[in-house]
């Protein structure tokens, strides 16, 4: 079975609503994050970046990752970057098929599951992985991997996630 690592808002400045929540989340989970990022690359998996286009539709993954960087997280950012052979889409709304070219991506990579993390389980992972299960694709969402700004709600939504959408979910 083909795999790819799909990392969902993960390139992030912080400076939003829900940023303070989101970002202390970010960082108690940001160890399992490097840790399957580089257990992706160390196996040669494909890692595609699917992240809010923050209103901005120019497409320019490097303007992204630098104002990250320069965000509230940017020693953490730096860390999950993108390198030049990443795949990167922009999106504007929760899933990251909604309105972008993912699904054309993986199905030019011959992808059959999607190793899915970032942030937030509850919004955005939880809605990727709903679309990518009706796309055809097996999912698993590796949770300890994934920030969240309600740990509440982040259990509901992963157990409707696994109960209902059909995905694994990891911990």
């Amino acid at each position: 079975m083909k795999d790819a690592l799909l990392l969902v808002d993960v390139i992030n400045d912080f400076r939003h609503e829900d940023g303070d929540k989101l970002l202390e989340s970010f960082r108690e989970r940001h160890g399992a994050l490097l840790r399957a990022l580089e257990d992706a690359r160390a196996k040669g998996v494909p890692v595609i970046y699917a992240n809010d286009n923050f209103e901005v539709w120019d497409g320019n993954a490097a303007r992204l990752v630098d104002e990250a960087r320069r965000g509230r997280a940017g020693d953490l950012v730096e860390q999950i970057a993108p390198r030049p052979d990443d795949r990167f889409v922009v999106k504007p709304r929760y899933s990251a098929f909604d309105h972008t070219p993912l699904v054309l991506i993986l199905r030019e990579l011959e992808i059959e599951r999607i190793l899915l993390a970032g942030a937030a389980t509850e919004m955005c992972v939880v809605q990727t992985a709903i679309d990518a299960k009706e796309e055809g694709f097996k999912v698993s969402i590796l949770a300890d991997a994934c920030a969240t700004t309600d740990p509440e709600i982040e259990d509901l939504a992963l157990r409707y996630a696994a109960e209902i959408v059909g995905a694994f979910v990891e911990r």
